[in-house]
């Protein structure tokens, strides 16, 4: 048990510093490269971008990242690691309402009525731009608590 539950969080770990990269590159870099371009080519672009991400490689990192950390703590949990099970746990939490609850509740929205024409690039790119931050900053947290449950694992 001590195994699974270490390459679980492991796991986790990897994901979420992953999906914490993502964020933090679209953030930093994609966007304002986006915003360089001007308005309509940035739009195309992102579209496409939010056609492309759909894919076997992104989805089960985005979904799985935050699902391998509650199995970590519940793992923990059961081995008797009642801090670092609820660190995980936390940050399964992190990862759940900060990454898939933001993504759901805003990120998408923005992204569907983007690709409907129903909202231009100066009114999507810097609100999609400062939720997508919270995500990566919920990962980055997500990655802060794993790595404390693992360091604090006896």
């Amino acid at each position: 048990m001590d195994v699974l539950a270490a390459a679980v969080a492991i796991l986790a770990l990897v994901l979420n510093g992953l999906m914490a990269g993502i964020y933090f590159a679209f953030s930093t870099a994609v966007m304002p490269a986006l915003d360089a371009v001007g308005e309509e080519p940035a739009a195309a672009a992102m579209r496409s971008v939010n056609r492309k991400i759909l894919n076997p490689r992104f989805l089960p990192t985005f979904t799985l990242s935050p699902v391998a950390a509650l199995v970590a703590g519940v793992l923990l949990l059961v081995a008797g690691a009642v801090l670092p099970g609820a660190l995980a746990v936390a940050a399964a939490v992190a990862g759940f309402l900060g990454s898939i609850g933001v993504t759901a509740a805003v990120n998408v929205p923005l992204n569907n009525a983007l690709d409907a024409g129903e909202v231009g690039w100066p009114g999507y790119a810097p609100r999609w731009t400062r939720w997508n931050s919270v995500r990566g900053w919920a990962c980055a947290l997500a990655v802060a608590l794993l790595g404390a449950a693992l360091y604090l694992w006896e």
